[in-house]
């Protein structure tokens, strides 16, 4: 037994005090005795200074050893904190205090944080989207201090030091108001848990290091409140109603009263209108004089941190108008949107965020919902620190946000199969470490990488070095596939997609039909080609410019092939935790049937798209092995995964679209859409049947007109037209409808004027004695004026109404030689109303629900020969 003694000043904060528990447990566990007087003769002393160093960065610290006495000393208490922590894991990684110390470590990112979001992968009963009061019922975990602890232990062993809490509406779940007593959404037992929960998860992570900062999204009120003055909980096309925005200014002064050390992220976009003026309006007439009257009622000056989310938001020009009024504001942006594709991000959304470091005050990279990455395990540190990299040289950004590696709306748990159920952040311990070692230091060289993880492998499974060297090229290997996959042939960014769900052939050769996000090909990836571009240059003989659909296609079954190797190579050498080696051997070969799945729907598009461009059958003919191997594939995934899994993605709603609609969590496993591409391959073979019994390999589908519904408006002043070539849509205007799809003719459509739309929107009340839909044509090229059309990406509502898709694409095309998409709104019967934001739309009719609608390209762009109807009915 050695003796030493540990010394602290005698006022030193309780996150100093946490230091050194920590770093007082690890030296008895290595058989130190601790002295409270001064020890003997030839023992050691570790002192801890108490007056900062003031030559040291932020959160900074030194470690110097000099013969028998130890002296820390930090920049701040964060800085003492992990000195003791620092100092605790040499002492536990080599049994003793070492001979030589002479350290000085500081991090390069300001900051460094995690996200939980308080929301479920369903949305409640009687809510929308974002609504999740906090209560028992609904979050039984929150009350959980046990869990709370170890995951706040995970954070400073990390050196994470912020920790944001994501919710919808917490005011509502925290705070009381005197003026709005029905906005409490809880019963007061539950306010009175809230409260308790929420002071000790605040206090915890301050002894920790760790800034709580608590979100929330614009503009959304309490369920009561709403209820008692006949208003929507949100409503992204209402202006800013008085009494709305007087209660949230009272509920953020009630937030900030009560924690004034909590930070608040500000989400101003998605469910309120998008960018403009109102933004602007919301944030610096309600947001920051609720912060600051908040400060007022307990008498206090500091201003509490506020991070400004650039979310469907003008950031730039919200931090413009904020600066003058409020001083302590950082901003934040998503890395690579809602998943994680590239380590070379560049286009317009770099250069938002360059705009946003240039601002002066902490950009922050906000690592989000990796909608392409779950449920599958994933942690590559090469990827992650190449990530980090470009965060500093390419964003110019010094803060990390991250989301959990999967179940990000399934919060605390994974989407394996087992029981327990296993935690986030047991299973995916490497996710987390890997972005907190490059947040605070990115320049490490890959020897060192290798060294580092191959050690952390070694102790978590009991593998030998070279099980462990195996077990890091699996990771890395795998952690390629993902993000290669999603940036050439994705949709979207966004959690609409979940890329591990698979895609259907429509979606690789149109990918504009269901509202392609062009910003994940021109600035989330390498610069390269879509497929449909890449088969256009074959088609015309022209050079490919950088990564293309085909190369991706071979490099992801290479990579897939090494992950497999290496795994299957390590298995021997694995002697602790194998249940978690064997599903994360299983996770491997998810993988490769899944890398090999695309490489062959990939190819199989390709060479559909020929068909396109030659009009020669053989060219189809020649997808058809290519399409079926795809589907032997996905057999091979469904096997590794129906008792492995119990869904593929943690949003359950109706927001997701690819590769099919998710309703009521429908669509969310391997073996729901094992149907569905089997019955692609039989719908494409069944047809090129068809194309050969025809003279002409031309079009074998029929057009079918689409009829009126028996519709009855409110407005008995609206005027109608009847659509077809040569009409005019639009009151007072010369233009004309000079190309309509066929199906389009004879509906009966409403004659809008386009300055109305512009400055008050689109409201028209209806009763219908059957469900219909609506349809509403959007400008394919939206000029100033024009309404945008529905973009999930941005807006959460964009599918309440099944409109996020495009049904017919370039079905109109105007004197002007402008071209419109058709998109459609269902309605159940009764009343109704269509509420469209402020912009130019026509509104082009109504049909019955059920009534036939071929969703197809009507070509008047010059595209060439819609060839979608090759696999569908």
């Amino acid at each position: 037994m050695k003796e030493i003694r540990l010394s602290a000043p005698a006022n030193a904060s309780e996150r100093v005090l946490y230091g050194v528990e920590k770093l007082s447990a690890t030296l008895r566990a290595n058989n130190y005795q601790l002295q409270t007087k001064k020890a003997g003769k030839g023992s050691l002393s570790i002192n801890i200074n108490k007056n900062y160093d003031n030559t040291l960065a932020k959160e900074g610290f030194r470690i110097i050893r000099n013969g028998n006495s130890v002296e820390i000393s930090g920049r701040d208490d964060s800085g003492l904190l992990y000195a003791c922590l620092d100092l605790a894991e040499r002492v536990k990684g080599s049994g003793k205090i070492p001979e030589q110390l002479n350290i000085s470590d500081q991090p390069e990112m300001v900051l460094r944080g995690t996200c939980i979001g308080i929301q479920k992968p369903t949305i409640l009963p009687g809510h929308e989207i974002y609504e999740y009061p906090y209560t028992p019922e609904s979050f039984p975990w929150l009350y959980d201090k046990a869990l709370w602890v170890k995951y706040l232990d995970m954070m400073v062993e990390n050196r994470y030091n912020s920790l944001y809490l994501w919710n919808g509406h917490p005011f509502s779940s925290l705070v009381k108001l005197k003026d709005y007593p029905e906005a409490l959404e809880v019963d007061e037992a539950t306010f009175k848990k809230n409260e308790e929960i929420y002071e000790f998860i605040t206090k915890e992570a301050d002894k920790r290091g760790i800034w709580v900062i608590q979100m929330f999204y614009n503009i959304i009120v309490p369920k009561p409140f709403a209820e008692k003055r006949a208003l929507k909980t949100q409503d992204r096309n209402r202006p800013i109603v008085p009494v709305i925005a007087d209660y949230t200014r009272k509920a953020i002064a009630a937030f900030v009263a009560k924690y004034p050390n909590v930070g608040l992220l500000v989400t101003l976009g998605e469910a309120m209108e998008g960018v403009g003026q109102m933004d602007i309006d919301w944030f610096t007439q309600t947001i920051l004089p609720g912060v600051k009257d908040g400060l007022a009622t307990i008498g206090k000056t500091n201003e509490p941190p506020i991070v400004l989310r650039a979310h469907d938001t003008d950031a730039p020009a919200v931090m413009k108008a904020a600066l003058p009024i409020y001083k302590n504001l950082y901003t934040m942006a998503k890395y690579n949107g809602e998943a994680l594709t590239t380590y070379t991000p560049r286009g317009k959304w770099a250069e938002l965020h360059r705009e946003l470091s240039a601002i002066g005050t902490v950009q922050i990279e906000n690592v989000h919902i990796l909608a392409n990455l779950e449920p599958f395990r994933y942690s590559s540190p090469d990827f992650i620190q190449k990530s980090v990299k470009a965060m500093h040289s390419v964003y110019h950004a010094n803060g990390l946000h991250l989301y959990p590696q999967a179940s990000y709306w399934d919060w605390p748990y994974t989407a394996d199969k087992a029981d327990p159920r296993l935690l986030q952040i047991d299973r995916d311990w490497m996710w987390y470490k890997a972005w907190a070692r490059y947040a605070w230091k990115a320049d490490r060289t890959k020897s060192e990488e290798n060294l580092y993880w191959g050690k952390l492998l070694g102790q978590t499974f009991g593998a030998n070095q070279k099980a462990s060297e195996n077990i890091l090229t699996a990771y890395e290997e795998s952690g390629e596939i993902s993000p290669k996959l999603l940036r050439r042939v994705g949709i979207t960014d966004g959690n609409r997609q979940t890329l591990t769900l698979g895609m259907l052939m429509t979606q690789l050769i149109n990918p504009f039909r269901y509202g392609l996000f062009t910003l994940l090909y021109e600035s989330e990836a390498p610069e390269g080609e879509m497929i449909i571009e890449y088969a256009k240059k074959e088609a015309e003989n022209q050079a490919h410019i950088g990564e293309t659909p085909i190369q991706v296609a071979n490099e992801v079954v290479e990579h897939a092939r090494l992950a497999v190797k290496a795994i299957d190579e390590a298995t021997d050498g694995v002697t602790a935790n194998k249940k978690e080696f064997e599903r994360l051997k299983n996770d491997i070969y998810c993988y490769d049937a899944m890398a090999k799945f695309y490489a062959n729907k990939i190819k199989a598009a390709t060479q559909v798209l020929k068909f396109k461009y030659s009009s020669n059958i053989d060219d189809l003919e020649a997808a058809v092995p290519m399409l079926a191997q795809s589907v032997k594939n996905w057999q091979v995934l469904t096997d590794l995964t129906k008792d492995h899994y119990l869904y593929a993605n943690s949003m359950q709603t109706k927001q997701r679209k690819i590769p099919m609609r998710g309703v009521d969590a429908t669509f969310i496993h391997w073996t729901e859409m094992l149907p569905v591409y089997q019955k692609e391959l039989a719908d494409f073979k069944k047809h090129i049947a068809q194309l050969r019994q025809q003279t002409k390999g031309g079009d074998i589908v029929k057009t079918i007109p689409l009829k009126n519904a028996n519709v009855k408006f409110v407005d008995k002043n609206i005027s109608f037209y009847t659509v077809t070539e040569g009409a005019k849509p639009r009151k007072g205007e010369s233009v004309t409808l000079q190309n309509v799809a066929p199906e389009l003719q004879g509906l009966k459509a409403v004659q809008l004027g386009k300055s109305d739309q512009v400055m008050y929107g689109t409201k028209l009340s209806f009763e219908n004695d059957k469900p219909v839909k609506v349809l509403v044509a959007y400008y394919k090229e939206p000029k100033s004026g024009d309404l945008l059309p529905p973009v999930l990406e941005i807006d959460a509502s964009a599918n309440d109404y099944g409109q996020a898709e495009i049904k017919i694409a370039n079905a109109i095309k105007t004197s002007n030689g402008r071209l419109l998409n058709i998109h459609t709104f269902s309605f159940p019967k009764g009343k109704n109303t269509l509420s469209l934001g402020k912009g130019a739309a026509l509104v082009l009719g109504v049909i019955n629900d059920d009534e036939p609608l071929r969703i197809h390209n009507a070509g008047f762009d010059g595209s060439g020969q819609d060839i979608d109807w090759l696999f569908e009915e």
